[in-house]
């Protein structure tokens, strides 16, 4: 007769197991041929749930039949021993401790309370599960990508934190007929869930999300939708990013459809940003309509930009709903030409005062025109080029005649 001894420096994690299995391996004695068990000892409470800031007395009772006498118990708290000062001898063979204003549990599975004999070995134990109350979720949001399927993602309530395990079910249902549904794939990330398929179109679905642990539970505000209304894409594909000929302030960009709705007959919106090599700052570009390129004009000659494109899916089937937008397309870099005036010197001094009147009375013309050129406006970009082309080709003239001039 005897039972099982566990070295000290072994890991003993009942609460993050299956307690039944580690009480009958750990904390039971067993007769030889007798197929009973015989309890060494036993913790009261088993796995209390308790509010942050609680006080707890736990028992540890030893079986009179084993020689132990309470004197000569000891506890401890995620293997950390409690100092004595926490403990009462209630009897010979039941030794108390008492735990105040406890902090929330270290582990979601719960705080290991385990019962000692004066050798080491460990006689009973208790999950504490110290923790608060879910708050109501908040900031329930879905979107479909292809109109078969959902997914929906919300916040925890409060500060978030309830430090034991909470469980969120995402539940679902036709607004005024069918029955209630849970959501089954939680593997996308958390506080998250996908629903692949058999939704129904045309007809609004009531969703809510469900917070409950062993302290309490939680209900989100209920959303209404129609699977059509919440559409999103994938980013556009097949972003190109290219030079508009020698135009040192222009650069052209285009994309193709998303894929996944090439199928659907919608009107897309579309926006573009971007932004320097060297800076964090975006410019966006909405004014972009259904059109699948655009011209940006306006910007630094001789610099490299990244661009960015992303859709908005418009009256999916007849929705009267603008759509959510989608993720931005992954970063496209191209750069802007190398200004000529910048690049070619001259050393004609009356070429250059002839030049200065006809540059001041253009200089206001440029800024009007740069304004209005900002982002894909088509007149003014027009007026834009003319301008830009017949500058380039008279500054190339001009540096031709001076070079014929010294030869």
């Amino acid at each position: 007769m005897g039972f099982v001894r566990v070295r000290r420096r072994s890991v003993f994690s009942p609460c993050a197991s299956n307690m039944s299995a580690f009480r009958l391996l750990f904390f039971t004695l067993c007769a030889p041929g007798v197929l009973s068990f015989t309890p060494m000892a036993s913790v009261y409470p088993q796995d209390p749930a308790l509010l942050i800031g609680s006080s707890l007395t736990a028992t540890c009772s030893v079986s009179p039949d084993h020689g132990l006498h309470a004197g000569s118990l000891y506890w401890t708290l995620n293997g950390k021993r409690l100092p004595s000062s926490t403990y009462s001898i209630l009897s010979p063979t039941v030794l108390s401790v008492t735990l105040k204003n406890l902090s929330g549990s270290r582990q979601r599975s719960g705080d290991n309370l385990v019962c000692h004999g004066g050798s080491g070995h460990m006689l009973a134990g208790s999950c504490l599960y110290v923790g608060m109350p879910p708050e109501k979720p908040v900031n329930l949001t879905c979107w479909s990508r292809n109109t078969k399927d959902l997914t929906c993602r919300w916040a925890p309530g409060g500060q978030g934190e309830t430090f034991i395990k909470t469980k969120y079910t995402l539940k679902y249902k036709l607004r005024w007929y069918g029955q209630e549904k849970e959501c089954e794939d939680y593997s996308a990330g958390p506080y998250t869930c996908y629903i692949p398929r058999d939704l129904a179109l045309f007809t609004p679905y009531e969703i809510w999300v469900e917070a409950s642990n062993q302290l309490g539970s939680a209900t989100s505000d209920v959303i209404s939708l129609d699977i059509l209304d919440v559409v999103t894409t994938d980013p556009p594909a097949d972003v190109h990013v290219s030079r508009v000929g020698d135009l040192e302030d222009q650069l052209t960009v285009r994309w193709g459809t998303p894929p996944a709705l090439k199928d659907f007959l919608f009107q897309a919106k579309y926006q573009i940003r971007y932004r320097l090599e060297d800076s964090t700052e975006w410019k966006v570009v909405d004014d972009m309509g259904n059109q699948t390129s655009c011209r940006l004009a306006g910007l630094r000659p001789g610099t490299v930009y990244f661009v960015q494109v992303r859709c908005n899916p418009v009256g999916i089937l007849g929705s009267r709903k603008a759509g959510i937008w989608s993720d931005w397309s992954h970063p496209t870099a191209a750069s802007t030409p190398h200004s000529e005036r910048l690049l070619t010197g001259s050393c004609d001094s009356k070429a250059g005062q002839q030049n200065s009147t006809l540059r001041r009375d253009l200089k206001q013309f440029f800024g009007w025109v740069r304004k209005r050129a900002y982002g894909c406006s088509g007149m003014s970009i027009k007026l834009y080029d003319q301008w830009r082309v017949w500058l380039q080709k008279s500054h190339k003239t001009r540096n031709q005649v001076l070079q014929g001039d010294k030869s």
